[in-house]
């Protein structure tokens, strides 16, 4: 896992071959990161990283200056291979959260600036989490959520949906 840009630009990171999760491929993080930041300045945001897998985004987004990360992953072992990384480089920007997405989402009181959601492209209630977001009042006012899916999924139609994006296997819809 490769760190794209920031003040850890190139840094790398061996994820244990033991690991169900991969990360965002380098190809489609980097377009990601080139289309957000036509929306964000990331300097001093507030992100919440659910789903966070191998933490590919969290260093990503502490790498580009947010002032505020919180991953959250059920899986200890990567839970545990993302704290490992946040000590490595010595931040105290990021605080990873071993639990439930679900249940963070229905009791979090927080408002975050940016919104990223990686679940697994066959989790059942992948097309809810767009309306649980919302819901529950994640976002700040103009604030931006983005979720990573498979191309079976079309969030078009949704209220807050505002663009989609593809590379190659690899799809986020966008959403204000």
């Amino acid at each position: 896992m490769r760190v794209i840009s920031g003040i850890y630009k190139r840094r790398h990171f061996d994820i244990p071959r033991s690991f169900k999760a991969r990360p965002t491929t380098d190809f489609a993080k980097e377009n990601l990161f080139n289309v957000l930041n036509g929306y964000l300045d990331f300097d001093g945001v507030s992100a919440l990283d659910l789903f966070a897998g191998t933490g590919s985004i969290s260093i990503e987004l502490v790498s580009r200056g947010c002032e505020k990360v919180i991953s959250v992953e059920k899986d200890r072992q990567h839970f545990a291979f993302i704290k490992k990384i946040m000590e490595e480089v010595k931040t105290d920007k990021c605080l990873p959260i071993c639990g439930d997405v679900f249940k963070f989402i229905s009791r979090n009181s927080q408002q975050f600036d940016f919104i990223f959601a990686d679940p697994p492209y066959a989790l059942k209630e992948l097309a809810t989490i767009p309306d649980l977001v919302f819901e529950h009042e994640l976002l700040v006012q103009d604030g931006l959520f983005v979720l990573e899916h498979g191309k079976d999924y079309d969030f078009s139609q949704h209220s807050h949906f505002v663009e989609h994006r593809e590379y190659g296997s690899v799809n986020f819809s966008f959403f204000k």
